[in-house]
C-alpha cells in the first residue's frame, strides 16, 4: 500500500508540473468575455462522434453538433433541430425529414446530404458503428434530395424521432479514410450546434466557443470550458475556490459538503437515473450456451424474490444516499418520465419484509445450518454470493455494507468484490463471472434503449463479442412486448406496453431496482447569472438531455485585469490534480458500460 501511494504521489507531482501550462491556458479568461468553466470527473474518450461513448463526450457533441430532433425544453418530447419538419407514410416505413436552411460553422450550408452521408457511414462502416450502431439497425436505406432526407425502415419504429446520432459535415468527414483511428481533434471543429470545439488537451480541458452561425442564434456565453479532475472531491475544491463555476453528477456526500458554502447554489432535482442490482440468474450467450460461474441458487426465481423482500430500500435511501433519492417500487425507468414510469401497487408490490423472505426460502428448501447460513436444497453448497462493485467508489462500498447486513438476516452471506471499470464491464456483461452486481442507467426521454438492454440479442455471442446486456435476460414474452412497442405509434398505447415490460422485469427479477438517485449539481451564483434547466422550471443542468441549459446560460463578463469576477485563478486545475493525489475515494472514471453503440447516456 505504501509503495502504491508513493507511486501515486510521484505521478501527481508529475501531472502538476506537466500540466501547469495547459491549465493556465484553459483558464485564461480573456478580458470582457462571458466564460463558464464546468468541472468534470470523467475525461473524454474521443472527440470523434463515431467513436465517443463516455457521457462527457456525448454531452460535448450535443453542444457542438445538430441532430434531426432534440428533446423539447418543456416536455422532453421530440422537437425540431436540423430537421424542421417531417412526415411518415401510412405504413410507418418511410420517413421524410425537411432539413432546415442552416450553416456549418465554416459557412457552408447544412444539407440533407450531410445527414444521409452520416447515417450511411454508420450503416456500412464497422468502426463508425461504435457509438450509435443500433440506432440504424432498422434502417433499410437513407437518401437525400435537396433538403429532403428520406429514411426507409425495415419495420415501423416508434422511437424514430429520438435518434441519438449527431449529423456530421460530409465535406469534412468524407476525407477521413480510417474512422477507427480518427481522433476528431482538428480545431476549430466544423459544427452546426451552439458551440465550436476550439482546443482540447487530453485529460485536462476542452475549450468551446460560441458558434455565430448557429441557427437559433449565438449562445449568451462566449466560451464554455470543461476542466477535468481526477475525482469529485478535487472538483469540489475547485468550485469553492472559484477555479470552476459548475459541476454536476455529484455523489451525496460531496453534494452535502457544499451546504452553506458562500456563493454556491446547490441544485437537487429528481434525476433521470435508475440504480439497480443485476442478478446472475444463469448467464448465457446468444446461442443459449451457459457462461460464467454464477451461483446456481440465483436461477431460482423464489430466491430472487426473497432477496427483493430482504432489502430495506428506505434505509438505503436515507443512509447510503443521504435522503437524496427515491426508493424504487418500480423498475428501470425513473419517475421523472411520467408518461413511461411504472410503479408496483397492491399485490404486485414487494415491500421490505425479512420474515416473508425467510418464509419463502424455508418453503423452497434452503435450510439454515448451525452457522446461520442457508444451503442449497441438496445441501451441497451454501448461499454465499459475491457482490461486484466499482473500485474506489465509497457510495458503493456503503451500499455493500448495508446489503451484507440485510442478507445476513435471511441466511445469505454476501462478500464484496471490488473491480476496476474495465474488469467490471467484462465480468458483468460478457463473461458472467459474478453473482450480484451494482448497475444503473441514465435513461433518455424515450426508454426504448434501456429496455433493449434486456433483450436476448444483447447477450454476448459465443466469442464474447457484441452484447451490452444489463441482465443476460432472455424471455419470449418480454421480446414480444418489445416488438409491439416498437411498432406502436400511438404514444399512450405504447407507454402501456412499456409499462408491461417493466412489470415483467420487476416480477422475474433479473434486476432489482433499489432507488432513483436525485440529480445533484452545484454552481457559483456569483459567476453564473441565469440557467434554464431541461425540462424548464424544475429540471436538470449538465445531467439533462440536450444542450438547452448551456445554450441559454448567462454569466458575468470577466474583469478587465484578465481575472475572473468570481475570484478564480489559473491554479485551479493544478490544485485539483494535487488534491486528487491525497484524497482517498471519490468517483472512478467510468467508461460507459455499453454495447458497441448503445444509448448515449449509459454508464
Amino acid at each position: 500500500m505504501r509503495k502504491w501511494l508513493a507511486r501515486l504521489v510521484t505521478l501527481g507531482v508529475a501531472l502538476v508540473i506537466a500540466g501547469q501550462g495547459q491549465a493556465a491556458l484553459a483558464q485564461d479568461p480573456g478580458a470582457g468575455k462571458k466564460i463558464v468553466r464546468m468541472g468534470a470527473t470523467q475525461s473524454v474518450d474521443s472527440m470523434n462522434p463515431f467513436l465517443a461513448v463516455r457521457l462527457i463526450s456525448t454531452a460535448v457533441h450535443r453542444w457542438t453538433y445538430g441532430f434531426l430532433t432534440v428533446p423539447d425544453s418543456k416536455t422532453l418530447q421530440p422537437s425540431p433541430d436540423l430537421a424542421e419538419s417531417w412526415t411518415t407514410s401510412p405504413d410507418g416505413l418511410t420517413w421524410t425529414f425537411k432539413i432546415r436552411q442552416a450553416k456549418w460553422s465554416d459557412g457552408k450550408p447544412v444539407t440533407a446530404d450531410d445527414a444521409a452521408w452520416t447515417f450511411n457511414k454508420i450503416m456500412t462502416d464497422e468502426a463508425a458503428k461504435t457509438a450509435n450502431g443500433p440506432a440504424v439497425e432498422n434502417f433499410e436505406s437513407v437518401s437525400a434530395s435537396g433538403q429532403d432526407l428520406t429514411i426507409k425502415l425495415k419495420a415501423p419504429q416508434a422511437s424514430m424521432l429520438d435518434n441519438p446520432i449527431p449529423i456530421l459535415p460530409k465535406h469534412v468527414w468524407e476525407k477521413v479514410t480510417d474512422i477507427a483511428n480518427a481522433t476528431g481533434d482538428t480545431y476549430p471543429s466544423v459544427s452546426s450546434g451552439p458551440y465550436i470545439a476550439t482546443e482540447h488537451k487530453k485529460d485536462q480541458f476542452i475549450k468551446l466557443t460560441a458558434n455565430p452561425n448557429y441557427w437559433r442564434g449565438r449562445p449568451k456565453l462566449d466560451e464554455l470550458q470543461v476542466i477535468f479532475y481526477d475525482n469529485p472531491a478535487a472538483a469540489i475544491v475547485g468550485l469553492e475556490k472559484g477555479d470552476i463555476d459548475l459541476i454536476g453528477r455529484l455523489f451525496p456526500p460531496d453534494f452535502q459538503a457544499l451546504t452553506g458554502k458562500p456563493n454556491i447554489e446547490q441544485w437537487n432535482k429528481q434525476g433521470r437515473r435508475a440504480a439497480y442490482l443485476q442478478i446472475n440468474h444463469g448467464a448465457t450467450t446468444t446461442d443459449d450456451k451457459p457462461v460464467g460461474d454464477g451461483h446456481p441458487a440465483l436461477k431460482d426465481p423464489k430466491v430472487r424474490t426473497a432477496l427483493h423482500y430482504a432489502i430495506d430500500k428506505q434505509k438505503l435511501v436515507a443512509d447510503v444516499q443521504g435522503g437524496l433519492a427515491k426508493p424504487a417500487d418500480g423498475s428501470i425507468v425513473p419517475p421523472m418520465y411520467t408518461d413511461f414510469f411504472w410503479e408496483a401497487t397492491g399485490a404486485d408490490k414487494i415491500t421490505f419484509d425479512p420474515a416473508k423472505a425467510n418464509q419463502i426460502l424455508d418453503e423452497a428448501g434452503y435450510k439454515k445450518g448451525a452457522d446461520g447460513v442457508r444451503t442449497m436444497p441438496d445441501g451441497k453448497r451454501k448461499l454465499e454470493f459475491r457482490f461486484s462493485i466499482h473500485t474506489d467508489t465509497p457510495v458503493e462500498d456503503k451500499l455493500a455494507e448495508y446489503l451484507t447486513g440485510f442478507l445476513k438476516e435471511i441466511g445469505i452471506t454476501l462478500t464484496t468484490n471490488r473491480l476496476d471499470s474495465s474488469k467490471f464491464t467484462e465480468e458483468t456483461g460478457v463473461t458472467g463471472l459474478f453473482d450480484i452486481a451494482i448497475s444503473g442507467w441514465s435513461v433518455n426521454p424515450d426508454p426504448e434503449e434501456v429496455m433493449a438492454t434486456h433483450l436476448c440479442s444483447r447477450r454476448p455471442d459465443a466469442n464474447g463479442e457484441g452484447g451490452g446486456t444489463e441482465s443476460f435476460y432472455c424471455n419470449p414474452e418480454f421480446e414480444k412486448l418489445y416488438q409491439e412497442q416498437l411498432k406502436e405509434l400511438d404514444r399512450p398505447k405504447r407507454a402501456e406496453i412499456l409499462k408491461q415490460m417493466q412489470k415483467k422485469l420487476y416480477t422475474d427479477a433479473p434486476v432489482i431496482a433499489i432507488y432513483y438517485p436525485n440529480d445533484l449539481e452545484a454552481y457559483r451564483k456569483d459567476r453564473i447569472t441565469s440557467i434554464t434547466s431541461i425540462p424548464e422550471g424544475n429540471g436538470l443542468i449538465y445531467g439533462g438531455s440536450g444542450y438547452w441549459p448551456f445554450f441559454t446560460m448567462d454569466a458575468k463578463a470577466t474583469a478587465a485585469s484578465g481575472g475572473s469576477t468570481g475570484g478564480g485563478s489559473n491554479t485551479g486545475l493544478i490544485v485539483g490534480i494535487a488534491a486528487a493525489v491525497v484524497v482517498v475515494g471519490g468517483a472512478a472514471i467510468f467508461l460507459a458500460r455499453r454495447r458497441k453503440g448503445a444509448a448515449d447516456e449509459r454508464e
